[in-house]
């Protein structure tokens, strides 16, 4: 049976030496480092906006739930906010702790943060309500909608595409379309400033729906080049991803460069991941 916590331990304890900024646990672990960097980069676009649409001024009481290897309690502190971050998993927090995260981190589950009611002026979760199963999610909104002050912000970015996408097929990954997420969290006594797609990627995901139609009858070779570690020994493994990955190198960073005009053509439900920005009700 699928756990989170046993999940993202496992993840914290079988990161490489080539993963230098610690982005293969949260990512993308299976993933070249080059790959991960390209979606950080975009995510951090994202979250910036999402921060802009939040309007926080210096100094804000921030909260990140899922802070995994710190990227994102860094990054606020970098930008003036006062940040804590809270993980389930102790190999994560080390992590963050090796990676310089200066921060206080707190070892806790999302569905019960040790803190008390109103304590912080703006909440984010980035990709960490999604990894846990559907019938826990109610829970760790409620209990982050607990410690926002009134008033306060709650910043989420979570899988909107599971239905028609890979991605839902995973065991865990539990997507919800863009209106569920809203409706979830607006139960809870929020309600929603503005939500945009994230991560089109369009031109990468045409490029693999093609290689899975090519290759889906020689015995699935996208499923086992993915699910293969890129620094994969196995000569045919290693022979597929090279060429797969190759092939990536290009689609990707295209995909990357024309996200901006992909999101102003296309409907933000088309993308893989929301972001949404609530405000808490006084």
């Amino acid at each position: 049976m699928y756990s989170p916590k046993e999940y993202w331990s496992n993840l914290a304890g079988g990161t490489d030496s080539a993963d230098a900024k610690g982005f293969a646990p949260i990512l993308h672990p299976l993933a070249p480092p080059w790959f991960n960097q390209i979606i950080d980069n975009l995510q951090f676009r994202a979250l910036r906006r999402a921060l802009a649409l939040a309007a926080l001024p210096p100094g804000t009481h921030f909260l990140d739930v899922g802070c995994g290897t710190g990227r994102w309690v860094r990054r606020y502190g970098e930008l003036g906010f006062s940040a804590v971050g809270v993980d389930a998993t102790i190999g994560m927090l080390r992590m963050a702790r090796a990676h310089d995260t200066k921060a206080p981190l707190v070892n806790a589950l999302a569905q019960s943060l040790p803190f008390p009611d109103a304590a912080f002026d703006c909440l984010s979760d980035i990709t960490v309500v999604q990894h846990i199963p559907y019938g826990l999610q109610s829970k760790a909104l409620q209990e982050m909608v607990r410690v926002l002050k009134p008033g306060g912000r709650m910043i989420l970015m979570e899988v909107i595409c599971g239905q028609d996408s890979q991605i839902g097929k995973d065991s865990h990954v539990f997507p919800r379309a863009p209106r569920d997420w809203i409706s979830e969290v607006e139960n809870r006594g929020v309600s929603l400033i503005e939500w945009f797609g994230q991560e089109f990627l369009l031109a990468d995901r045409i490029y693999v729906r093609l290689a899975q139609t090519l290759f889906g009858r020689k015995g699935n070779l996208v499923k086992q080049v993915q699910s293969a570690s890129y620094l994969s020994s196995s000569r045919e493994s290693s022979v597929a991803r090279r060429v797969y990955w190759q092939m990536r190198r290009i689609t990707v960073p295209v995909s990357a460069w024309s996200e901006s005009v992909v999101a102003r053509i296309f409907p933000a439900s088309l993308a893989t991941h929301g972001m949404f920005v609530f405000r808490k009700e006084v």
